[in-house]
């Protein structure tokens, strides 16, 4: 039995494996490296100017969006088990070659701890992981922002082999004048709107018929927030509607989140249809997209429509995608949540307890309106 957790409800299920690990694994890790040195300078399938772009990426974030200088340390937590892995951290010891380097397979758990012990308030980590680093109880972002460390995590690179490797480096292309510009207006076009709607075409439009709670921001901008970093890339604004039940209509949904957390497209857009915030229905759905309805109504005995997410990242649409359905949600265009779960907002109708399932969906985007004034058209966002 393989196991499936979607934002952190875990039940069982049969399915075939979903090991999309890259197929340029390194056969054996490299052994930990001194501050500066630069052991993987071949990275693989990885070309040399897409290694040379990251490295401008990454200064670009380290100095705009993090804020990270000296005379602050930092520590780059990593393996080399993907090539993307290898381009990601050969980027780094460009940016910040007096950082110190550990390579996660090569030591022991406790030697990770030691070294986030030894950092003060203020210094960077950044976590490089194939797929995702587990120090037994420890929850490093969560534990590593309470000390009031700056966190950069890239997850899961294994699900993005290839030319997704590439992609994926793209995304991380930090330009604060749209960033900013464009998601500080966004922020505020839907904090005053008192009613939206989603436009799928084909006649489907999902008409929010509420104001929106107070949208959040994740655009590299962490001005009067409490913590600085978080997963990467960048790219996002996400509210959702006061009144849920004041959502209705359809959405053609055209990608998934499916129970490994992959990407699932299926051959035509899965039509949703919503009455008062719930999914009452669908057309041309798939197998999968039934199964994931099934186990959640299982759990909550209704599925809710929750989130309504800006995706701002330029480097993915509807035809450039990433299997990693974490790093395909900043999507330039709208993504929706599935179940009754959301970390964020919470409503009096929801015990956290019971809401176990926040699954992403992602709708076909024609336009987005706000106050029957249109903000996002032929792709791009238009506040």
């Amino acid at each position: 039995m393989a196991r499936m957790r979607i934002r952190g409800a875990a039940v069982a299920y049969n399915a075939r494996s979903s090991d999309h690990s890259s197929p340029f694994t390194m056969s054996s890790p490299a052994p930990a490296a001194l501050p500066g040195a630069s052991l993987f300078a071949n990275c693989g399938t990885i070309p040399a100017a897409a290694v040379d772009a990251a490295e401008r990426h990454l200064r670009d974030t380290l100095a705009i969006a993090i804020g990270h200088a000296s005379p602050h340390a930092a520590l780059i937590v990593h393996d080399t088990r993907t090539d993307l892995n290898l381009a990601l951290t050969e980027a780094y010891r460009r940016v910040v070659p007096d950082a110190r380097f550990i390579d996660f397979d090569a030591v022991a758990p406790e030697d990770v701890l030691a070294a986030f012990a030894l950092l003060d308030a203020g210094d960077l980590v950044v976590l490089v992981q194939s797929t995702s680093f587990r120090l037994e109880a420890f929850r490093i972002r969560i534990e590593l922002f309470k000390r009031g460390l700056k966190v950069i995590e890239h997850v899961h690179l294994a699900r993005m082999p290839g030319a997704q490797g590439l992609h994926y480096i793209e995304s991380l292309a930090y330009d604060p004048a749209y960033y900013r510009g464009v998601g500080h207006a966004l922020k505020a076009r839907i904090d005053a709107a008192s009613h939206g709607m989603v436009d799928s075409g084909d006649g489907a439009q999902l008409v929010f018929g509420s104001p929106f709670e107070a949208a959040k921001l994740n655009i590299g901008d962490y001005t009067g927030m409490n913590n600085i970093g978080g997963q990467f890339p960048l790219g996002e604004v996400f509210t959702e509607a006061r009144d849920l039940e004041a959502v209705n209509g359809r959405a053609r949904i055209f990608v998934f989140g499916d129970t490994s957390f992959h990407v699932n497209q299926p051959a035509v857009p899965v039509t949703v249809i919503i009455e008062k915030g719930r999914v009452t229905g669908t057309e041309n759905s798939t197998p999968e997209f039934d199964n994931m309805l099934a186990i959640i109504r299982a759990h909550e005995g209704e599925v809710w429509l929750r989130e309504l997410g800006f995706g701002m990242n330029r480097a993915f649409s509807r035809t450039r995608m990433v299997d990693d359905i974490g790093t395909y949600e900043r999507m330039c265009g709208i993504h929706l949540s599935l179940g009754a779960k959301h970390g964020v907002y919470t409503k009096p109708q929801f015990k956290r307890k019971d809401a176990r399932y926040h699954v992403d969906v992602f709708a076909v985007t024609e336009g987005v309106y706000l106050d029957g004034q249109q903000v996002y058209a032929d792709g791009a966002w238009q506040p």
